[in-house]
């Protein structure tokens, strides 16, 4: 008991930690959550509760900012985990490893495994991936969550869940990755039973009448010190998971992950932090400076669509504002109104000033990087690749840190549960013995706009050489190029599966084999003339063999 009391102790210790050290954020997220995203009003603080149903977009007076965090997560979701695309592939890390058949080969039948089940119905990647993608844009942090699929029919494969911000307190090593957390979330006593069994809650909770009340429940994982890899029980995966009741303060479990279960991702760090900074933060003032202009626009609007109406002090005080009404006294005897409207001042004004706030949102959420083809539909095929790269070489420092820091340890999590629920295909030896390791080459949008470089540079080049080919009649220049590795890597960037690809004999047979047909064509084609040249010399060994035996 001492021990478990320890780990509770331990564990509330460490959540009041985190929490005090992020008590600033929470009022800015919440703030940020107000005008950008008003479901997550009032989550992150450790008291707060919202009543199911809570109408939260009281303070959004302008959706510009909404509209454009659901386009940047929209553009995320596209750039480096489209649904309809192998966006990673898998290769050996060691380079002479890479280059066997059999090892390309399994690395293409695991990278369809992980493809298939992680897309499969039942592990609900796509929308929690998309809603990690909103918490991103918003707060600059989101947290995936990848486990096994439990489901009472007992199938296997992967499920994933999007941890809400306000629920999770990361902690950081010395190298400033995200090696744990302390999760604070909320069940029923319903729902506590399902996941831990009645018999190690506390008496709080077993004893609750009331089918709704809330129970508060810590989950922290963290680097275990007593790590031994040797041993067969919790001690031998590198992170330790403790699960406690914060109502009643008991212990409830223990377990512990082979890789780490929460891969996280943040937007953009400041020195000395360890959450992140979204793009809405950055932003923050151009979003409040655009409600208030949006309220006055609206305001003005209103004037103009119902003035104020101005009266001389004897004037008319009670007319009829209906469509067709007669209003007598309205108007002098020389025919001048007696009756004017309040000037509500220029609203063209406030609109070309909500339009500037506009546009630092969008460019902030990225979205105006993706009107160049809309606002200019009649570019050539050149001319959209061209800009294609340019927005590879603009999005490359911003996004590409989610794939060194969330895509990369989400697929090694994902492979690692796969492996333990046997769904990978079986390893060959050459492989097996080298422990399977590996690499993540990114195939995703993003990257083959990266390297989409190498790819038109060769082309170019090919197309000003083949000039000068043409010109000199000299094929010599293209010596400079092994066409063999070319044709291999320029498959590899454009994403053709190695299956598709001819294993290097079979390559070798197929030219042995043309080469044979070509020197046999050649024999066709030189028969006449070895024949006219073997009765040519027959004619004159006969007219020599003639004129010795003349003398």
């Amino acid at each position: 008991m001492a021990y478990e009391d320890d780990i509770v102790a331990e564990s509330m210790r460490e959540l009041s930690s985190l929490q005090t050290m992020r008590a600033t954020f929470e009022s800015h997220w919440d703030e940020v959550a107000r005008l950008v995203l008003p479901t997550f009003r009032n989550t992150f603080s450790p008291g707060s509760y919202n009543f199911p149903g809570e109408k939260k977009t009281a303070e959004q007076i302008d959706a510009t900012a909404a509209l454009a965090l659901s386009r940047f997560s929209a553009i995320l979701d596209s750039l480096l985990t489209p649904r309809n695309s192998f966006w990673h592939a898998l290769t050996a890390d060691n380079e002479d490893l890479a280059k066997v058949r059999e090892v390309r080969l399994w690395f293409e039948m695991a990278t369809r495994v992980l493809f298939k089940e992680r897309y499969k119905p039942t592990s609900n990647f796509s929308s929690q991936n998309l809603n990690t993608y909103v918490s991103l844009g918003a707060f600059g942090n989101g947290s995936l969550w990848v486990d096994h699929l439990q489901s009472p029919e007992g199938g296997r494969g992967l499920r994933y869940r999007s941890i809400p911000l306000g629920e999770i307190y990361l902690r950081e090593n010395f190298q400033g990755q995200v090696d744990g957390f302390c999760r604070r979330f909320r069940l029923n006593r319903t729902q506590a039973i399902q996941q831990f069994g009645e018999d190690v809650l506390p008496d709080i909770i077993k004893v609750a009448t009331d089918i709704n009340a809330q129970f508060m429940f810590l989950h922290r994982v963290c680097p275990r010190t007593d790590y031994d890899p040797g041993r067969r029980d919790n001690k031998a995966m590198p992170f330790a998971s403790y699960y406690c009741a914060v109502d009643g303060q008991k212990f409830l479990s223990e377990g512990g992950y082979r890789t780490f279960p929460a891969p996280t991702t943040r937007y953009d760090q400041t020195p000395g932090e360890t959450y992140g900074r979204s793009p809405a933060m950055m932003v923050l003032p151009a979003i409040k400076t655009l409600n208030a202009e949006k309220r006055d626009f609206l305001t003005q609007g209103h004037r103009a669509g119902t003035p104020v109406l101005l009266t001389t002090d004897d004037g008319m005080v009670d007319f009829s504002m209906r469509p067709g009404a007669l209003n007598k006294g309205g108007m002098s005897a020389d025919g001048k109104p007696l009756v004017g409207t309040l000037p509500v001042g220029n609203i063209q004004v406030t609109k070309e000033m909500m339009d500037e706030e506009r546009l630092l949102i969008n460019d902030a959420f990225l979205v105006t990087l993706f009107q160049i083809l809309t606002e200019a539909p009649q570019m050539t095929a050149t001319e959209v690749i061209e800009r294609t790269n340019e927005k590879g070489i603009l999005l490359a420092p911003t996004v590409g840190r989610q794939q060194s820091e969330y895509l990369g340890p989400m697929i090694e999590r994902e492979l690692d549960l796969l492996a333990d629920a046997g769904l990978l295909p079986p390893m060959p030896p050459i492989l097996k013995e080298a422990q399977g390791e590996y690499t993540v080459v990114y195939t995703s949008p993003l990257a083959k706009a990266m390297r989409a470089q190498e790819v038109a540079g060769f082309g170019r080049t090919m197309e000003m050489l083949g000039g000068i080919v043409n010109i000199t009649q000299d094929p010599s220049v293209l010596d400079q190029f092994d066409f063999d590795v070319i044709s291999r890597e320029v498959a590899d960037i454009q994403s053709v599966p190695e299956s598709w690809m001819a294993d290097p004999k079979l390559v070798e047979k197929k030219r042995t084999k043309r080469q044979e047909a070509m020197d046999a064509q050649q024999q066709i084609q030189a028969a006449p003339a070895a024949a006219a040249m073997m009765k040519a010399q027959a004619v004159q060994q006969k007219a020599g063999g003639q004129q010795g035996a003349g003398k």
